[in-house]
């Protein structure tokens, strides 16, 4: 795919572009470059230094930190219609995390200088991008929180809840145990014996197509999150 029409259709629900004219988003799309990544393939590692923003048109990637002792921590998973790669593109710092795709991935690569020249001309967007990765940020905190402080089987519940509001989470590969496990900071096993007690209970049911919640009040019990 060449054909930069369906990234800026995009750009154009971005919040952190709003209020930029057509002229200036349209020649920030033409600025881009397609890329298609295999499985598995490292779209960017840690530590290097990237010049590039991303936009994930489709597929879905894994955002992650390698220990000394090889252990991965999955920060996040990235599904199609996101933009990443916010702090190493600006800042001009090497990358803080590795991605790497999960599945085939079309991704737009577009080019700091290109953003920089749109951050120039127009000042409001600086203030909307830090905004974005502010958001982030927060979610980054929580997770360090929720490592800390909850068990697997509340960190499991969360997650589930966090990825669907009508209780069906169709499988990717996102969703097998070995890539859950490494975001929920644990083990595969650890997370089988959640999972056995999670269904005995009543609350979800998972099959090779699904993950469905059966008790969406329970499992909010689980992942001890308060009503209001």
């Amino acid at each position: 795919m060449t054909d930069p029409s369906p990234l800026l259709k995009r750009l154009q629900t971005f919040e952190f572009l709003h209020g930029l004219d057509h002229e200036t988003i349209a020649a920030l799309a033409k600025s881009a470059v397609w890329k298609v990544f295999a499985p598995d393939a490292v779209v960017f590692w840690e530590g290097d230094t990237e010049t590039n923003l991303y936009y994930l048109q489709y597929g879905s990637l894994k955002a992650l930190r390698t220990a000394s002792d090889g252990r991965e921590q999955v920060l996040r998973f990235l599904d199609a219609g996101e933009i990443f790669n916010e702090i190493g593109v600006l800042a001009k710092r090497p990358n803080p995390v590795t991605a790497v795709a999960l599945e085939e991935s079309g991704i737009w690569l577009i080019p700091r200088h290109a953003l920089e020249e749109v951050v120039m001309k127009h000042p409001q967007t600086a203030l909307q991008i830090i905004g974005n990765m502010a958001d982030k940020i927060i979610s980054l905190v929580t997770l360090a929180s929720d490592l800390s402080l909850k068990t697997v089987e509340a960190r499991f519940a969360k997650l589930l809840l966090d990825s669907t509001d009508d209780d069906v989470i169709e499988r990717r590969r996102w969703t097998n145990q070995t890539e859950m496990a490494s975001h929920l900071g644990t083990v595969p096993d650890v997370l089988s014996r959640v999972i056995r007690e999670l269904t005995k209970a009543g609350l979800i049911e998972m099959d090779k197509q699904q993950i469905r919640i059966l008790d969406r009040a329970g499992l909010a019990e689980r992942a001890m999150i308060r009503g209001d």
